[in-house]
């Protein structure tokens, strides 16, 4: 169920606002609802990455294994190239 919210704007942004959603053949409504749809999933993705960062740093202090970054970025060039290649390992620290 939607909900209204006022939202105060500056002039100039919401003619900006007014342009772009024009040119996207939306209404000004429509388009700042997308614009905020699409920030609040870009910040959620943020979030999710860096929670994912340190969950891999605690475990990199925890066990002490790392990958390569030249073999990791070597095998997935060869993969992206269609060629077989022997996933990297990891080492210890």
């Amino acid at each position: 169920m939607a909900t209204t919210t006022t939202l105060k704007l500056p002039e100039d942004l919401k003619a900006r606002i007014a342009t772009a959603a024009e040119a996207a053949g939306k209404t000004s409504h429509a388009y700042m609802v997308d614009a905020l749809a699409s920030q609040a999933a870009f910040d959620e993705r943020r979030r999710a990455f860096v929670a994912a960062a340190f969950v891999a740093e605690q475990e990199v202090a925890e066990y002490g294994l790392v990958f390569d970054a030249d073999e990791v970025f070597s095998h997935i060039q060869a993969k992206l190239d269609g060629k077989i290649s022997k996933r990297p390992k990891a080492k210890k620290l």
